[in-house]
């Protein structure tokens, strides 16, 4: 499933969480930046560009077994690799 131009971008759903079925060690390692509603945001726990939202952590407040409580926020999502440089193709809602 994976070719040349697909490496370089993205995928359309990430998550930080190693519970999260989205979640992929090896992607993050690379550095996904993420700009939503046309600001770069560094607090992004989860995002999915094709349904166009992002979670972020709601302040300090945990869940019962101890994670972050996160709210879910709409609108357009970016996404790119950090280690291709200072123009990366960037993964966008079409």
């Amino acid at each position: 499933m994976s070719d040349d131009t697909s490496s370089d971008f993205p995928p359309d759903h990430l998550s930080v969480h190693p519970h999260s079925e989205h979640f992929d060690a090896d992607k993050l390692k690379r550095g996904v930046g993420i700009r939503f509603k046309d600001r770069v945001r560094t607090d992004i726990e989860e995002y999915c560009i094709s349904e166009g939202w992002v979670r972020v952590q709601a302040g300090k407040t945990v869940d019962r077994k101890g994670r972050p409580l996160t709210i879910k926020l709409n609108g357009p999502v970016e996404a790119w690799y950090e280690d291709l440089g200072d123009n990366p193709p960037v993964n966008k809602a079409g």
